[in-house]
C-alpha cells in the first residue's frame, strides 16, 4: 500500500488527464440536465460523471506540463493474458467487457506490484487484473488477484 500512497498522485493525474477529453461531453450534458439547480447540484454533477469515467477508462494518453517541459503518461488496463520474458499481454478492458488485446514491453526497471508486495514481472500470472503506467521516468505494473 505504501507504493499506491508514494505514486498516488501519478495515477490520479494520468486517469484525470486521460479522461478529461472524453469527459467534457458528459460533464456538459451533465451540467445541462441539471437546469436551474444550485451550482453545488452541478459541481456534484460533474465530479460523479468524471468518478464514473475514471474507473470505466481501460487505455489513455496524457501529455502533461511539468518544470522540464511537457511529457507523455499512457496507461493501460485489463487482465494478464501472459507473461514473457518482459512482454506483458493483456486484454484491455473491464471485468464484463474486453476492448483489445495489447502486448507491452516492461523495462527491466519498472516497478513491479503484485497483490500490494514487490514482485518481478514474472510473478505476474495469467487472470490477474493489471494497472501499466508508463511515465516520462519509471513504469508502473500494479497487479492484482480478483
Amino acid at each position: 500500500m505504501s507504493f499506491l500512497r508514494n505514486h498516488s498522485r501519478l495515477l490520479l493525474v494520468a486517469v484525470c488527464c486521460a479522461g478529461l477529453g472524453a469527459g467534457a461531453s458528459a460533464i456538459a450534458t451533465a451540467g445541462a440536465a441539471t437546469g436551474a439547480a444550485g451550482h453545488g447540484a452541478v459541481r456534484h454533477a460533474r465530479l460523479v460523471a468524471l468518478r464514473r469515467f475514471a474507473i470505466r477508462a481501460v487505455h489513455g494518453t496524457a501529455v502533461v506540463h511539468t518544470k522540464q517541459g511537457f511529457v507523455t503518461v499512457t496507461f493501460d488496463r485489463g487482465k494478464v493474458d501472459s507473461v514473457d520474458g518482459q512482454q506483458l499481454t493483456i486484454s484491455e478492458g473491464t471485468a464484463t467487457a474486453e476492448y483489445q488485446t495489447v502486448t507491452l514491453t516492461i523495462p527491466a526497471t519498472a516497478r513491479v506490484r503484485d497483490d500490494g508486495q514487490k514482485a518481478s514481472l514474472s510473478g505476474v500470472t495469467p487472470g490477474q487484473r493489471v494497472l501499466v503506467l508508463v511515465a516520462p521516468r519509471q513504469t508502473f505494473v500494479i497487479a492484482h488477484t480478483t
